[in-house]
């Protein structure tokens, strides 16, 4: 299968660098997968897993907060102002930080921006869901 260069940034740092067969991202509208050959492309990201086909077939998984996705020719390129290797997430803080927004937004007593606590829940749940990816991988 034929390769392309993709590089995976965050506000911190590069999380990933090199060539690739396939990425998969969470667009905004659904799912959008990325090979050689694609036709140039800019799209929103949607918090949630990155997965990437490394050159040899191995899977990687990665969590994006959401984002920007540029394909370009020869170059894949993903900009987050949150990514993490998806080994490296904390389930338990991901599980505290849904419950706690759930619990704002069902508090009709506070003060909240609903806006900002929908957003966290959103997150939470995204985090969640690469977890789940990246343990049935494992699984299989």
């Amino acid at each position: 299968m034929a390769l392309i260069k993709c590089n995976i940034v965050s506000a911190q740092n590069e999380i990933f660098s090199g060539n690739i067969e396939m990425l998969v991202a969470t667009g905004a509208l659904g799912d959008v997968g990325v090979a050689h050959g694609h036709a140039p492309l800019l799209t929103q990201l949607a918090p949630g897993p990155v997965r990437i086909i490394s050159e040899g077939g191995e899977e990687e998984v990665y969590f994006l907060s959401g984002g920007m996705l540029e394909v370009q020719p020869d170059v894949i390129t993903v900009l987050s102002d949150t990514a993490v290797r998806a080994e490296d997430l904390d389930e338990a803080a991901a599980l505290e930080a849904q419950e706690k927004a759930r619990h704002e937004l069902s508090d009709q007593q506070s003060e909240i921006d609903y806006g900002s606590a929908t957003a966290q829940l959103a997150e939470a749940a995204a985090r969640l869901r690469t977890l789940q990816a990246i343990r049935k991988k494992m699984g299989s």
